[in-house]
């Protein structure tokens, strides 16, 4: 196993950054709450059915970003969030007390 070294890089999901970046273009066209919980929800949902783009470097953020404007994975990432908005708009929790 490679050791780490210590620096001020992260390690970063670049997943998380397409969700948020494409979460509005596909709910808007759909019949689901915007609120925050249902946004965080969704998101959460749509990461959860996505494999995830780990990322160190500016270097490595570059060449993910590249891979992301495959066509394949514009329509998975899509498809993902579209479906997690169907299960958040049938099971809402923006009106339930947190637990």
């Amino acid at each position: 196993m490679a050791k780490m070294k210590s620096s001020n890089e992260i390690i970063r999901n670049f997943m998380e950054d397409m969700v948020a970046d494409t979460i509005d273009g596909v709910i808007k066209n759909m019949d689901v709450c915007g609120c925050e919980k249902c946004r965080m929800d969704i998101t959460a949902i749509a990461l959860n059915n996505l494999p995830p783009k780990y990322v160190v470097t500016r270097k490595g953020q570059l060449f993910t970003k590249l891979s992301v404007l495959q066509h394949q994975f514009d329509a998975d990432l899509t498809s993902a969030i579209s479906k997690a908005a169907v299960i958040v708009s049938e099971n809402p929790r923006h009106n339930t007390e947190e637990q």
